[in-house]
């Protein structure tokens, strides 16, 4: 008997989708996530590690940015401060206005930094060979250097500086020094004029005229001032030379003798005759002198007949010029019985019988 064979009806797609033993997968739910297999786990995950990074990496670029930044604009107003070696501090850049003068007051500041430190860093510019110049904080420095010397304390080998940024103008940098000093009820005309005098005559600057030194550096100070710091410039134009304490003048006896030496010719020869080779006399026998000159006790008979009220003597004429020189600019002023050479270079290190020879030539040349 034979059995019967069973058919069963299968419905079939009318069109097949997928390759034989590949299935659809099921859309990926909230409920089902998708799966994926283990490279394309670890490609995807890679990719968000390196997006992330790149994100991190330029958040950093800009907050060093922003910090770089702010760096340069505190550096440009000499808020950041750093403990600097004094060993690595100049201070040749920029003509003092106490150069030579007795600091009576330097004592007392000493005394104050040693109890409770130095509240008002310095201010220096730094170089490229690892060195600073100093701008502001002359009294200050040679306090720390002085209770170096007197103590070896480690304490006083740094000293806290305010860093100014580098490439900062010479005429800026002079400001900064004269602005801070003009603060200073001690800062003396004589000192003053001395400051103008010497920056024109800084080979450095472009300033030939001690007058215009004075519109330049003095730009803060009332009219008035600057006119009795000209009439300081007058004076020492004429004795500055031959004085040892032009920084103890007081301000009505300079101006008193500018006044005589405008009005009676020869005054400034006379003094100058009397101070040559008094060397290292005392402050009040030198202002004695000026006193007498300038119409005080003991000048009678010492002036000739014929004082004039208004000024006869004229400005002492000079010619100035710059000479372009590999170590620098040589700032050469010419006047009646002087010939001034200003040069960055360090004269005393050159022979005294070459330097001698090379004047001599030169005073030939001049025949």
């Amino acid at each position: 008997m034979s059995k019967k064979r069973r058919v069963f009806d299968i419905d079939m797609p009318e069109e097949e989708t997928f390759p034989a033993g590949k299935v659809e997968a099921a859309p990926e739910t909230k409920s089902m996530p998708l799966r994926r297999g283990p490279m394309a786990t670890a490609i995807t995950e890679n990719s968000e590690s390196l997006r992330n990074r790149e994100e991190l990496v330029q958040a950093i670029r800009e907050e060093n940015d922003m910090l770089a930044q702010e760096h340069v604009r505190l550096k440009k107003l000499g808020l950041i401060v750093d403990m600097i070696p004094l060993e690595l501090i100049d201070a040749g850049k920029l003509v003092r206005d106490r150069a030579g003068a007795t600091d009576m007051e330097l004592e007392e500041l000493k005394d104050s930094i040693k109890s409770i430190g130095l509240s008002n860093p310095i201010r220096v510019e730094a170089h490229s060979d690892g060195r600073y110049e100093l701008v502001q904080g002359m009294r200050r420095l040679s306090a720390f250097r002085e209770l170096l010397d007197e103590t070896g304390g480690e304490e006083f080998k740094t000293i806290p500086a305010g860093l100014v940024a580098h490439g900062e103008s010479l005429e800026s940098l002079y400001r900064r020094m004269v602005d801070e000093n003009l603060v200073r009820k001690d800062i003396s005309f004589g000192e003053m004029a001395e400051l103008a005098r010497g920056y024109a005559a800084d080979p450095l600057t472009d300033c030939f005229d001690a007058d215009k030194a004075v519109a330049i550096l003095y730009k803060s100070a009332g009219y008035q001032k600057r006119s009795y710091i000209r009439a300081f410039v007058a004076l020492l134009e004429e004795i500055g030379d031959e004085l040892e304490h032009a920084y103890a003048i007081p301000r009505s006896l300079g101006l008193s003798l500018r006044k005589r030496m405008e009005e009676v010719p020869g005054i400034a020869a006379k003094i100058n005759a009397e101070l040559s080779g008094w060397h290292d006399r005392p402050t009040n026998d030198e202002l004695d002198v000026l006193r007498k000159y300038a119409g005080g006790a003991g000048d009678v008979e010492t002036f000739p007949a014929g004082k004039v009220s208004k000024p006869q003597a004229p400005r002492r004429a000079k010619t100035t010029f710059q000479i372009e020189r590999p170590e620098g600019a040589a700032k050469c002023t010419a006047s009646n019985g002087r010939l001034e050479l200003r040069l960055p270079r360090d004269f005393s290190a050159i022979d005294r019988r070459k330097l001698e020879g090379a004047v001599r030539k030169l005073l030939d040349e001049l025949e």
